[in-house]
């Protein structure tokens, strides 16, 4: 990127920003400078800039620069900059480019390994860094844009070296310019003072007494605050549900959160925790989040906001969090604040939700980890629903950015969803047929014009020891009457044992049927926070797509394959009708092979190739057209072989590369990254691109999916022309290849004693009778994760290796706007030389 490209965006008779001129290149032994320069705009992000070829190549950095190798930052390309840059710290007006404060945050020299000018054309510069604050081993990683995406993406990762930390955060640690001391908000009230506060040398600490971080407060507090006594409960402000966010300008969103809104409040450090009907629930969530809500730098507040589980994948889950509960469990809780009511004798709900949030972010510590401030997106909605939507979210809150805080459903607040929710009431059980004393299934129903309607049931979602304690709550308030107003079909009937309603669940479901039956639901939790007479349906419940329906009949339909996350066999077949579309074409008419387990994953586990006794006939026999003699293989042929595996047991599907109208061509060529426990994600990412540029190089196309496990799969449609024998040769040198160009990265060899810190290269999936997880499937693992497709851009550390799920993926699928593996073996080529 020219200098021109820099000029041309800045008026220099207005900025006091450095005109500067590209200077001569360095000669490859000189020093280099880098510089991290933090920049107050319209978001605060931070600046990481190299010197190379005379000027300041240069990144933004949204979350600033990281030493915890496991947070690898977006880091966006941005134009050149001139040298002169590194030392400039001052205020860019407002209305000029990038306006703002900006303070030289880090200073220093960098080293790269290798050919500079190689590394930054391929994507990949590996580079040390010598400043104040970062130092050791750096990667900066080019990901793969979208056909037509304008700014180009790199990612920011810390190595794993002595100067690592995983703990603590640098940013909020070390604050203060590393030219003057100075920190940007006294830099913001007076650019030109030279005053500098290191004492001998030191930088400013930031660790100060909790009584102390209050006084930020008395610098004026935001307009429409006023003195006044703590108000009662307060009532909640609601979002109202529409489709879609709004659009428009003044507005900002936020990622809808899946738990229990609370109401937090504060005096003198005692804490209250009220739901959202007001009822006091301090004693629900244990000890811990207590104690750190006491901790706060506050005598008096009102906090809004919601207290959830994350699972291992980072997304909160409300069926986590009602597991925990039922455990007694609470070392798991976190908090995440969105609003702020009153604090230290001021009532803030009529100042601009901006200001509110503005004060609130200054109360909770970054490194907090049971309280976090609720993050906002000033995008446009759509963009940020969509985001939402590719990872599987429950969807986004949209408020407006100047409106008070106003109780009840004032139309300030809107929400969207990526997935259909509704709140229903329990109006029956069915016991299970695979577990004592616990619930097969539940009956729902909602209220219309004061009549309780039924709904249909629901048969998945829940752990053992929910099932349990649901059949413990349900069976104590059975009833002989119907509570349901219409009349219930004899399947509906059969089995059911009436409750009276008084018990509220939130249901996650695919489409209602015509006849306003849930399809494909999952129960996702209790929801004591609310009245049964309430429920009622929202706006935008209504008839949706159908999916295939299948002969094959599930026998112990409530049977729970993964206990932990409440899966039942009745879950999965629905979770195969939903992507059906989707994994049809990786499953159908190739030989098989099969993980089985009866028992579910804690169970005994079989893998298996041929038939066993009392398979169901969907399940088809095959003979090996190699192997005439031997035991045949199988293969299914439509959706009721898929149902019929589900019956069976099977959890995961690992095909051939190739299908049985051309078994000796493979169609697909499977290469699984598989990293040793040290390995980063972000090297796992940078193997994968790699791997991609390689396979491109070579005239083929590359399609990317998690493993479901630790690592990724790249993936090649093929044109069915090259032998099995061929196919394997190209990936085995594709993998010989890597582990010659970076043997301390990669290795082609399976040997477990040499794969500390190195990505195990497994082109073995290649050969003839060999196998990979197909897409879409499940794996028998914790968690109940898929082997999820993804477009090159989703590569981040937003989504890992198991991030996408039984009960999160449907979402996903539904919700895509573009399908990132739509033609996947519409881009077959023939097999070249590798190159």
């Amino acid at each position: 990127m020219p200098l021109e490209t820099y000029q041309a965006k800045r008026n220099f008779k207005v900025s006091p920003e450095p005109r500067g001129a590209r200077k001569p290149a360095a000669a490859t032994d000189n020093v280099l400078s880098f510089v991290v320069q933090k920049h107050d705009a319209t978001r605060l992000h931070y600046d990481f800039r190299l010197e190379m070829d005379g000027v300041l190549k240069s990144w933004a950095v949204t979350r600033g620069p990281s030493l915890n190798p496991d947070e690898k930052r977006l880091a966006v390309h941005v134009e050149d900059h001139p040298l002169e840059y590194g030392d400039f710290e001052g205020i860019i007006p407002k209305g000029q480019y990038g306006g703002g404060t900006v303070i030289v945050w880090d200073r220093g020299t960098w080293a790269p390994h290798g050919d500079i000018h190689k590394a930054y054309k391929k994507g990949h510069i590996e580079f040390d860094l010598d400043g104040e604050k970062l130092k050791g081993r750096w990667h900066l990683v080019r990901m793969h844009g979208k056909p037509g995406e304008s700014r180009e993406n790199w990612l920011l990762i810390k190595a794993e070296d002595e100067e690592a930390r995983h703990k603590g955060d640098i940013l909020k640690q070390r604050p203060e310019s590393a030219k003057t001391g100075r920190k940007i908000e006294q830099v913001a009230k007076n650019p030109d003072a030279t005053w500098n506060s290191r004492p001998n040398g030191k930088a400013e600490t930031t660790d100060k007494p909790a009584a102390k971080r209050v006084s930020s407060f008395k610098r004026g507090w935001p307009d429409g605050a006023h003195k006044a006594e703590m108000p009662d409960f307060v009532e909640p402000e609601l979002a109202k549900l529409k489709a879609s966010p709004p659009g428009g300008e003044g507005w900002i969103h936020e990622i809808k959160f899946d738990g229990y809104r609370l109401q937090i409040r504060i005096e003198n450090g005692h804490v209250v925790m009220l739901t959202r009907n007001g009822l006091d629930w301090t004693e629900k969530f244990g000890e811990p989040i207590l104690k750190a809500f006491a901790k706060l730098p506050l005598k008096t507040a009102i906090l809004d906001g919601e207290l959830v589980v994350e699972q291992a994948n980072g997304a909160s889950d409300f069926s986590a969090l009602q597991s925990d509960l039922s455990e007694g469990r609470s070392d798991r809780f976190k908090f995440y604040a969105f609003d702020l009511l009153y604090l230290d004798g001021h009532d803030i709900r009529e100042a601009k939700l901006l200001d509110r949030k503005r004060v609130l972010e200054t109360l909770i510590a970054e490194d907090d980890e049971l309280l976090r401030f609720s993050m906002h997106f000033s995008e446009k909605g759509s963009v940020v629903l969509e985001h939402a939507r590719n990872l599987a979210l429950e969807g986004i809150i949209s408020k407006r950015e100047d409106s008070a805080y106003t109780s009840g459903r004032s139309g300030d607040w809107v929400k969207s969803k990526c997935s259909k929710r509704q709140e229903l009431v329990i109006g029956g059980y069915v016991p299970s047929t695979a577990t004592k004393q616990a619930i097969g299934s539940l009956a729902m129903g909602y209220y219309e014009g004061g009549k309780l309607m039924h709904a249909g049931r629901v048969g998945t979602g829940y752990s053992v020891t929910l099932a349990q304690s649901l059949y413990e709550d349900l069976s104590k308030i059975e009833q002989k009457k119907s509570p349901f107003d219409n009349a219930l079909s004899a399947d509906e009937r059969r089995g059911l044992v009436y409750v009276k309603p008084k018990l509220v669940a939130e249901i996650e479901f695919q489409a209602w049927s015509s006849d306003h039956k849930l399809r494909h639901a999952a129960f996702r939790g209790l929801r004591d926070d609310k009245p049964a007479g309430e429920v009622t349906l929202e706006a935008d419940t209504k008839p949706t797509i159908e999916t295939p329906q299948s002969d094959v009949s599930l026998t112990h339909p409530d049977r729970i394959y993964w206990p932990d996350e409440g899966v039942t066999k009745q879950g999965l077949a629905d979770y195969y009708a939903q992507v059906w579309q989707f994994i049809r074409p990786f499953v159908v008419q190739r030989p098989l092979a099969l993980l089985r387990c009866p028992d579910g994953i804690g169970g005994q586990k079989f893998f298996q190739k041929h038939a066993w006794k009392g398979m169901n006939a969907h399940i088809e026999q095959i003979v090996d057209p190699k192997d005439r003699g031997g035991e045949k293989l199988l293969r299914i042929a439509d959706f009721d072989g898929l149902v019929a595996l589900v019956q069976s047991a099977v959890l995961e599907i690992h095909p051939w590369g190739s299908t049985t109208a051309n078994w000796e061509k493979p169609d697909i060529i499977t290469m699984d990254l598989d990293p040793a426990d040290d390995v980063s994600w972000g090297e796992v990412i940078a193997a994968a691109q790699e791997l991609k540029q390689r396979l491109e190089a070579s005239g083929l196309a590359a399609f990317v999916k998690t493993s479901g496990g630790k690592g990724l799969h790249v993936v090649t449609p093929l044109a069915p022309k090259a032998n099995w024998v061929q196919v394997k040769a190209f990936a085995k040198a594709l993998a010989d290849s890597m582990s010659k160009d970076s043997p301390d990265k990669y290795l082609a060899t399976a040997t477990k004693a040499k794969r500390n810190g190195k990505i195990f290269v497994d082109y073995l999936r290649n050969g003839r009778g060999n196998t990979a997880v197909a897409a879409y499937s499940p794996r028998a693992r914790k968690g109940a994760p898929v082997s999820m497709p993804l477009g090159w851009e989703e590569l981040t550390d937003d989504i890992g290796p198991a991030y996408f799920t039984i009960a999160n993926s449907p979402i996903r699928l539904q919700t895509l706007r573009t399908d990132p593996w739509a033609g996947f073996f519409d881009a077959a080529l023939p097999l070249q030389k590798l190159k």
